[in-house]
């Protein structure tokens, strides 16, 4: 069974480009649930194309994420940008669709951006409400 994920308010980061791009791609691990709960001839073809979506947007994300905390001077930057090159290497490497089932990969990833979500929010929001006053 795949792993569905709600929006939390709570998985705000104060930040509305930020707190878009996590629901946009919150929405996309439940469209991968949705291909693999449907099973409509052309599913895996709609996983693939989900997939590949999701990849594209969590490398936008992560270029806007670092831009931003450069932007307000994030002393611990370097070790969340390790963060990104880890979930690149996994996502691209090891969590595919030759090596793991759907059901598998979806629920990896959906779990992974809920952490990042809950674990980058607590640790961004005071730096990232810098910029909203400035």
């Amino acid at each position: 069974m795949p792993n569905r994920i709600l929006w939390n308010p709570d998985y705000s980061m104060g930040n509305d480009i930020l707190d878009n791009q996590h629901r946009a791609i919150l929405a996309q691990c439940n469209a991968l649930a949705d291909c693999i709960t449907n099973a409509a001839p052309d599913c895996d073809l709609r996983f693939s194309n989900t997939f590949t979506a999701l990849m594209a947007q969590a490398g936008e994300h992560f270029s806007t994420e670092a831009a931003l905390l450069s932007q307000c001077a994030y002393p611990l930057l370097e070790e969340h940008l390790v963060e990104h090159d880890e979930f690149d290497y996994l996502a691209n490497e090891i969590i595919t669709t030759e090596n793991f089932e759907q059901v598998e990969l979806q629920r990896f990833l959906a779990l992974w951006w809920v952490g990042h979500i809950v674990g980058s929010g607590k640790q961004h929001s005071p730096y990232l409400a810098k910029l909203q006053s400035t």
